[in-house]
C-alpha cells in the first residue's frame, strides 16, 4: 500500500504502448467504493471480487496494477501464474506521507503502524511471487518507470534474471 502501483503502472504501460488496468478502479467502478465493500460485505467478499478483476485484467493483457492485499487470496495468486510480476517497495518513512488521510479500509484504525504490520505479514508472499523488485521510497517515479521498462524489455529479449533495487517492502 502506498508504493505507487497505479502511478508507476500507468506510466510503464504508456512507455510500452500497452493497456493499463488498475483492478481497484475496476472494482470500485463495478461494485462501488472499496471502503463501502469492506464495511458492508467484509474483506473476504472484497477479495473474491478482486480475484475476478485480476483474472479478467490478466486475460486482457498489458500492465495490471493489483491491490496490495490481492495476493493474499489463492485465486488471485493462481490468476497471476505465468505473469511477470513487479513488486514496488517503499519504506515506512516514505509511505507515511503517502497514506496520511487515506480511506484505505485496512489502515482506518492504526495508520503507519497498521501499514507496517500488514507489510510484514505479506512480505514472504510478495518475495515469493515477485520476479523484480523496485523501491519507490526516495527515487523520482520517472526513474522507477525507466527501470521497470528496461527490465520488461530485457525479459522480452530472453533474460531470466531477477532484479532488485534497494529498499524495504
Amino acid at each position: 500500500m502506498g508504493a505507487g502501483k497505479s502511478s508507476v503502472g500507468k506510466r510503464v504501460a504508456k512507455a510500452l504502448g500497452v493497456p493499463f488496468t488498475d483492478t481497484d478502479r475496476i472494482i470500485a467502478r463495478t461494485h462501488g467504493p472499496i471502503p463501502g465493500i469492506f464495511a458492508d460485505r467484509g474483506e473476504a467478499a472484497f477479495r473474491m471480487l478482486e480475484a475476478e478483476a485480476v483474472r479478467e485484467a490478466v486475460a486482457t493483457g498489458g500492465v495490471v496494477s493489483v491491490g496490495g492485499g490481492a495476493v493474499t487470496h489463492p485465486d488471485t495468486r493462481a490468476a497471476l501464474r505465468g505473469a511477470r510480476i513487479v513488486l514496488l517497495t517503499v519504506s515506512p518513512e516514505a509511505v507515511a506521507a503517502r497514506i496520511a488521510g487515506s480511506d484505505r479500509p485496512l489502515l482506518a484504525q492504526g495508520g503507519i503502524d497498521a501499514w507496517q504490520t500488514i507489510a510484514d505479514a505479506r512480505a514472504a508472499t510478495y518475495a515469493e511471487l515477485a520476479h523484480a523488485t523496485f523501491d519507490t521510497s526516495r527515487r523520482p517515479m520517472s526513474h522507477v518507470v525507466r527501470d521497470v521498462v528496461a527490465w520488461v524489455t530485457e525479459q522480452q529479449t530472453g533474460s531470466d534474471e531477477e532484479h532488485t533495487t534497494g529498499g524495504t517492502p
